[in-house]
């Protein structure tokens, strides 16, 4: 099978079952709002959204090279240092449970966040970021491994389903506090769960790499630390980026515009799945491609994943278009308000699909620390137009800081790919060399 129809087909198949668990999670969105009110849909939304800025923290950024060096040593049979990486990662993850169960919510109270709903639901809180962190890490190794089913359908579909069983059980208490209490004990202990099997899955994938006599490299893991924490800071910034800007917002908008807003980033965030996906399915054979110096090979097939990404990104952003206002009335009339921010949240995913993979190709060429200014500058660009923009124009107002902060990030980001690693990464690369190709044949 060609790698273009390879990445459609199996991304498909992956986003079909994150599509699935989407409308899992959006219809326990809308009963919350529907049976206890906007104000506790927001409550769940600052939980949600500090349950995964604590998770992408725990294990220290290497979640976020799991697949890298997962592929790595998968493809040079070097099972025991995989071991070793999988050890320390882990490892990250229990240390950080214990230090936050024991200290955590003492630090809370010190930053004067004692009342807040995080510091009154503390521990399932931790217990949501722990498994959070968990599922992350053993996704990013299953992807490295070759099993991308595995890898995406615990988070997917399984812990959306214990979230609607959570919620169910939750539906026969009369009071509304009680219940949604009641509702986040149960997924916090459900999530657990899912990650403790996933766990076991991937040890078995990793009992099945091919283990040459070979030494453990001790000093390997300075090359990990190298990867991993400009990682962690670019993960958090990326594939959180919502979440901190919810945080940030909760401080602007009002707990109803706040849920709004929030249901419109879940829903970019299940859009921008779509494109992650392509990624992920092409990742391993763009890492063996660089690991057997096929620099040749590596070029084409960012290319042809950046061209399917950004094909998928537009696909997307109509289908979003169209049915937003749709969506958005299930969780009642007033979040119709959010069809048009949404929309225009639904460009910024064309940008950056357009201007390409510039921090995955940096850290493959030993990068990973260029990235960071780019980081840096669009936070600084969202807490700015945050505060210009939410106060005076509200949900519009944050669509557009969003917007504007992701293209002047993915535009910097190409930049620094262009000027560091010597290569175009946006989709006017894929056309040059589709051109290039056909010229001879004229």
């Amino acid at each position: 099978m060609s790698l273009h129809r390879r990445l459609v087909s199996q991304s498909t198949i992956i986003f079909g079952g994150r599509l699935f668990g989407a409308g899992i999670v959006f219809l326990v969105q809308a009963m919350i709002a529907r049976l206890w009110g906007a104000g506790h849909l927001g409550d769940f939304l600052i939980i949600t959204a500090s349950c995964n800025l604590i998770a992408v923290a725990m294990p220290l950024g290497f979640h976020t090279i799991g697949a890298y060096f997962a592929a790595e040593y998968r493809a040079r049979s070097e099972r025991k240092q995989l071991g070793v990486f999988m050890l320390h990662a882990y490892g990250h993850i229990l240390v950080a449970l214990v230090l936050l169960l024991v200290a955590g919510q003492f630090v809370l109270g010190l930053v004067g966040q004692g009342g807040s709903i995080v510091a009154q639901h503390y521990v399932p809180v931790i217990l949501l970021a722990f498994s959070g962190a968990t599922v992350m890490l053993s996704g990013s190794l299953l992807i490295g491994l070759k099993r991308p089913f595995s890898g995406f359908f615990a988070d997917g579909i399984f812990r959306p389903i214990i979230l609607v069983a959570a919620l169910v059980g939750a539906m026969g208490i009369a009071n509304r506090d009680d219940a949604f209490d009641h509702m986040v004990w149960g997924a916090a202990i459900g999530f657990v769960v899912i990650a403790l099997v996933q766990f076991g899955f991937t040890l078995i994938a990793w009992s099945a790499v091919p283990g040459r006599d070979t030494e453990v490299r001790l000093r390997e893991s300075r090359r990990w630390w190298r990867f991993a924490l400009p990682w962690m800071l670019i993960a958090l910034a990326t594939d959180f980026f919502f979440d901190i800007n919810l945080l940030l917002l909760s401080q602007i908008l009002g707990r109803e515009e706040l849920a709004i807003f929030g249901v419109c980033t879940r829903i970019f965030a299940l859009v921008s799945f779509g494109v992650s996906a392509v990624y992920a399915v092409s990742m391993p054979d763009m890492f063996e491609s660089e690991a057997n110096a096929d620099r040749s090979a590596f070029h084409r097939k960012v290319g042809d994943a950046n061209m399917v990404a950004t094909a998928l990104s537009l696909v997307l952003f109509c289908v979003t278009a169209l049915g937003a206002p749709i969506a958005l009335q299930f969780f009642g009339p007033g979040f119709s308000a959010g069809a048009a921010p949404l929309a225009v949240l639904c460009l910024a995913l064309v940008v950056r699909s357009a201007m390409g993979p510039a921090s995955l190709v940096l850290s493959i060429h030993d990068r990973p620390y260029a990235s960071l200014p780019a980081v840096a500058l669009g936070i600084a660009v969202l807490f700015v137009g945050n505060w210009l923009l939410a106060p005076p124009f509200g949900l519009m107002g944050a669509a557009i800081s969003a917007l504007i902060a992701i293209t002047i990030w993915s535009f910097a980001l190409w930049a620094i790919a262009l000027r560091t690693a010597k290569m175009d990464v946006s989709i006017v690369q894929w056309f040059r060399a589709r051109r290039a190709a056909a010229l001879p044949a004229a």
